[in-house]
């Protein structure tokens, strides 16, 4: 029998029978291989996620990778069989934003896998064949898992626009911030600062191309061409902002807590800088990431600590959210 996670409401939830639904027009069915646990499965679960960014009772899960069961009319039958990732904004295709290849800011309103629409923590999921990326048949699918986060800095990596020769820095030092240390690395810069509060990350940040390593207690340079923050705290934002020269550019791709004293508006000003922000990866991103992954060039799989199956859910949410050093990507395989 297969099974899926159903979370009922915030704190309450089951594994139940699953069901595939068949895929109709324009649709895909895929079996899942592998589904990543982030902190918005943690919120969809504790209830603290903002209004109207999720639907109960729900299937959780935006981060998977699996294969081509099946797939409906209209979709080209030589994706049956193909190993894939796919994107989780169901975007209406027709609106200026989604012309304009800016999916993530489609006007019809917000739905997305796993957590407006029945997500991955199931043995299947059916979804539009346009959402699909196809990876290499190599392509590990547990590594593959974590394409999703990995898209959300490929897009940042993609707005900063690092050339190379230019320096550049990351920082934050958990799964976001060691893909994008990948990311840029990719690019040749001349230096790849990685700034953390975590001195145990040194080893990992190196092997992924990072050149130097700081605490953000140490003194720290302020000469940067890029920085690209992935902490999610207004004290993050702060400590990227100085690392870069006048006129340099920042990404911010964290959310941190509402009301936390962030950035100065002068400052940004005096010093020209060029501030670009993420929430989710668009298509371009997406493709970015899939290249990388298929060329070798980006390594999830020293990011992944556990794997547990679907019944092993609650553990997981702990787990994500105990804060322990040694916990990195978790993993549910249905």
């Amino acid at each position: 029998m297969s099974s899926q996670v159903v979370v009922e409401a915030p704190g309450t939830h089951r594994v139940a029978e699953h069901t595939p639904r068949e895929p109709g027009p324009g649709e895909a069915l895929v079996a899942v291989h592998a589904v990543g646990i982030c902190g918005s499965d943690r919120e969809v679960y504790q209830g603290n996620r903002p209004e109207g960014y999720v639907r109960y009772p729900l299937t959780p899960g935006h981060e998977w990778s699996g294969t081509v069961r099946a797939v409906g009319a209209g979709v080209p039958a030589a994706l049956a069989g193909r190993k894939v990732v796919g994107e989780g904004f169901r975007n209406c295709q027709v609106c200026d934003r989604c012309h304009a290849g800016e999916t993530t800011l489609c006007t019809a309103g917000y739905e997305e896998t796993g957590f407006t629409q029945p997500g991955a923590m199931a043995a299947t999921l059916t979804l539009p064949a346009r959402l699909l990326h196809v990876l290499p048949d190599a392509a590990d699918l547990t590594a593959a898992a974590l394409l999703e986060p990995a898209a959300c800095i490929a897009a940042a990596a993609l707005k900063g626009g690092a050339r190379p020769g230019e320096r550049v820095a990351v920082v934050g030092t958990g799964t976001l911030g060691m893909f994008a240390v990948q990311f840029l690395r990719a690019v040749s810069p001349a230096e790849l600062l990685v700034v953390g509060t975590r001195p145990d990350r040194e080893p990992l940040a190196r092997q992924f191309g990072a050149t130097g390593f700081r605490t953000r207690h140490e003194p720290l340079p302020d000469d940067f061409d890029v920085v690209v923050e992935t902490a999610g705290s207004a004290s993050a934002a702060r400590t990227a902002a100085a690392l870069l020269r006048r006129g340099g550019r920042l990404v911010l791709t964290g959310i941190p807590a509402p009301g936390a004293a962030g950035l100065d508006p002068t400052d940004l000003v005096v010093r020209q800088l060029e501030v670009h922000t993420v929430f989710g990866a668009p298509p371009d991103a997406w493709a970015h990431t899939v290249r990388m992954f298929g060329a070798g060039l980006l390594d999830p799989l020293p990011l992944v600590t556990h794997e547990l199956p679907l019944t092993g859910f609650p553990q997981a949410i702990e787990l994500v959210g105990a804060g322990d050093p040694k916990v990195g990507k978790v993993l549910l395989r249905p």
